[in-house]
């Protein structure tokens, strides 16, 4: 047994360890973890954090063209952003987008898990092909929604389908009365993040045992509607609850959909116009106010916080099952 004197006299030595041999470990235990690892935690901390340190720190300095304000004014930049109609308006589209979004791609990806799950053959193709939408970039997705399905001419692919059932052309992305805007940013989301959620759902599904369904066929339960009910759809709720915070998330933070489909060469109209898009033309446009941009953005960030906290504990994510 170690004695407390050993012990103190070990811990200088301890003390006076090299920080490099302490992080590499005896022998170099650990090098091959810090050359796989070491390039992206460098990447995360120069690309991510330190921006987001950045971003907070210009949000109290009053940074018009400048990244290196001097300029101290406390919250007024919070003050100004949340007093700007545009960008409460923004919240507000975000809101409306979200309860569009969220539960069709939930259900989208729900339904492609169970039609994916019950394939006998060809399971891993129909998997696949699903999934492959999710490597394409939001920019060219929304290029092509623009440009050849939604386009509001006449030879585009969905005013053509319109004109073999007699139907009139309809400018889907200028049409505010009724607002047909909605239909082309929600389906271009649908096609490119459904299948992600799918091959989650899917990993939740193939989790159920099979002996929860065949004691459900001896006591008589009925295939299909009867047997998800009770069965299939609590057993996804860790499952489900996980997706529903990751669809929530992504929602708050779209901008590449928006700002592709809906921006001209005369601008961005007054409709649709989520925060990020907002901050995107003060910081960025002619005035370049990035205080102003950046307390929008720390808010937007609070926001999405809170509002994933609150989802997390209604939903009891985390919470021990019974």
């Amino acid at each position: 047994m170690r004695t407390p004197e050993a012990a103190r006299t070990r811990t200088p030595q301890a003390a006076r360890t090299p920080l490099g041999r302490r992080l590499l470990g005896p022998e170099n235990r650990y090098l091959w973890f810090w050359v796989f690892v070491g390039p992206f935690a460098a990447g995360l901390a120069l690309f991510t954090y330190v921006p987001l340190v950045w971003s907070v720190w210009l949000s109290f300095f009053d940074a018009h063209n400048t990244v290196t304000p001097t300029d101290f004014v406390g919250l007024d930049n919070y003050a100004e952003i949340l007093g700007d109609p545009s960008f409460t308006a923004g919240l507000t589209t975000f809101a409306g987008f979200s309860l569009l979004i969220v539960p069709a791609t939930y259900a989208l990806s729900l339904a492609l898990a169970l039609m994916v799950s019950r394939l006998r053959f060809a399971q891993a193709f129909f998997r696949s092909v699903f999934f492959l939408p999710t490597a394409c970039s939001y920019v060219v997705a929304a290029m092509i929604w623009k440009l050849s399905i939604f386009n509001g001419v006449r030879y585009g692919l969905a005013n053509t389908v319109l004109g073999w059932f007699g139907g009139s052309d309809v400018a889907w992305l200028s049409t505010t009365s009724p607002p047909w805007y909605w239909l082309v940013i929600v389906t271009v989301r649908l096609w490119l993040q459904a299948g992600f959620y799918m091959v989650i759902l899917l990993a939740g599904l193939q989790r159920i045992p099979a002996t929860l369904y065949e004691a459900a066929a001896v006591d008589g339960a009925r295939p299909g509607w009867q047997v998800f009910r009770h069965i299939t759809f609590p057993q996804l709720r860790a499952t489900s609850v996980a997706v529903v915070l990751l669809l929530v998330i992504n929602a708050f933070q779209a901008f590449d959909e928006f700002y592709n489909l809906l921006s001209t060469a005369r601008g961005y109209p007054p409709y649709a116009r989520p925060p990020l898009v907002y901050l995107y033309y003060v910081a960025l446009g002619q005035g370049q106010n990035l205080g102003v941009g950046s307390a929008g953005a720390v808010i937007l960030a609070l926001i999405i916080a809170v509002v994933t906290v609150v989802q997390a504990r209604w939903f009891g994510l985390g919470r021990q099952e019974d």
